[in-house]
């Protein structure tokens, strides 16, 4: 697989690896290596999400409302 990166993004890739005693390629694989996790854990969350809607399991406006309240006090 062939990444193309303009040259500013290039450069500031070249750089952070340099900081981080590593090179560009492996910053590449470990940041696609999060994304893909990132993604693959959110659609998982969201198809579950709604799932338990069709379900007919919600949540009422007015329990959300304490549930942050009690979280978030100010």
């Amino acid at each position: 697989m062939e990444v193309n990166l303009n040259p500013d993004l290039q450069a500031r890739l070249t750089r952070l690896a340099a900081d981080r005693d590593s090179d560009a390629g492996t910053l590449v694989r470990e940041a696609v290596e999060r994304l893909v996790d990132y993604d693959e854990w959110f659609l998982r969350e969201v198809r579950e999400g709604v799932a338990a809607a069709d379900r007919g399991e919600l949540i009422d406006h007015e329990d959300i409302g304490k549930l942050i309240d009690s979280r978030y006090r100010g």
